[in-house]
């Protein structure tokens, strides 16, 4: 896995961005030489790309980015759907001429590298508990792109999410050191995402693993920063949010997909949460670019 060194001195640049969906399953990714960085973020099935350095499989949940390279091709057919973002530097490169004032490859391993001033480590692939958050930033600029056309906007926007994946690689790992050494906290988390789709009670998280109520409410509180009940509701309002701006499911449905029993309780829990309610959540980002081919 390559790790990649970004000035922030000046934002990223936007190129252009957009959702593609496989016509078919017989779907290959083209041949062509890439001329910037492509960032690919996927929401379904798998989706197979090599460069000059190599071949990748890139999972649904996961997210990649491709350095600028003479041959960016397809080598597998797949019915997989996926967020793809172009983007560059303040001066723009070819394939051909890397420029090592522009972005480094790094080992942040390395005992003797230190992170500049104003730069950020990005990995160039990212096995992400947290892609929720991508997508929904990927989807707020492709509607920023459509309904403002404002390129300063979107390269904050662009850079924002270059930002987020960094800090879910390095940023939470370094100050998420004492919480990953604590299994039960870990086994919590993972038991909410596992259960995301029921009404979740506290009670049946401490039953389940053998805890008092209290004990374990106090617990979480203390390594999460946030009452267990809180945390609860905010991973289903953050899995609501993506089904809002990436699916046309119905209010009803998501209220369903998250363990609500209807939509009017959720619509209120949600606008707790968010300011708004899910509908005009969905609609401040309806604009979105899909491609098929």
């Amino acid at each position: 896995m390559s790790t990649y060194e970004f000035s922030l001195v000046n934002p990223l640049t936007f190129h252009f961005c957009g959702k593609f969906e496989a016509p078919t399953p017989e779907w290959m990714h083209m041949t062509r030489t890439l001329l910037d960085f492509e960032l690919f973020v996927v929401t379904d099935g798998t989706l197979y790309i090599g460069d000059h350095r190599g071949q990748y499989e890139i999972h649904k949940g996961e997210a990649f980015i491709m350095a600028p390279t003479n041959k960016q091709y397809g080598y597998q057919s797949s019915n997989c759907s996926f967020y793809w973002l172009h983007f560059g530097l303040e001066n723009e490169f070819n394939a051909n001429s890397d420029n090592p004032a522009l972005y480094r490859e790094v080992n942040p391993d390395d005992s003797s590298y230190v992170l500049k001033s104003n730069h950020i480590l990005v990995p160039s692939e990212c096995d992400s508990s947290a892609t929720d958050r991508i997508i929904v930033l990927m989807k707020q600029l492709q509607d920023s792109d459509k309904r403002y056309h404002e390129k300063l906007l979107n390269n904050y926007l662009t850079t924002c999410i270059l930002c987020e994946i960094s800090n879910q690689n390095f940023l939470s790992k370094k100050y998420g050191t004492e919480n990953s050494k604590n299994q039960l906290y870990n086994d919590i988390v993972d038991y909410i995402l596992w259960h995301i789709c029921e009404n979740i009670k506290i009670a049946e998280i401490a039953e389940y693993f053998g805890y008092n109520e209290k004990y374990l409410s106090t617990f979480f509180h203390k390594r999460a920063g946030m009452p267990l009940k809180q945390f609860i509701l905010q991973t289903k309002m953050d899995h609501a949010k993506v089904e809002l701006s990436d699916t046309n499911r119905t209010i009803s449905q998501i209220a369903f997909n998250i363990g609500f029993s209807d939509a009017h309780n959720f619509t209120n829990a949600f606008k707790k949460i968010t300011g708004l309610t899910p509908t005009e959540y969905r609609i401040s980002y309806a604009k979105r670019q899909l491609f098929y081919e």
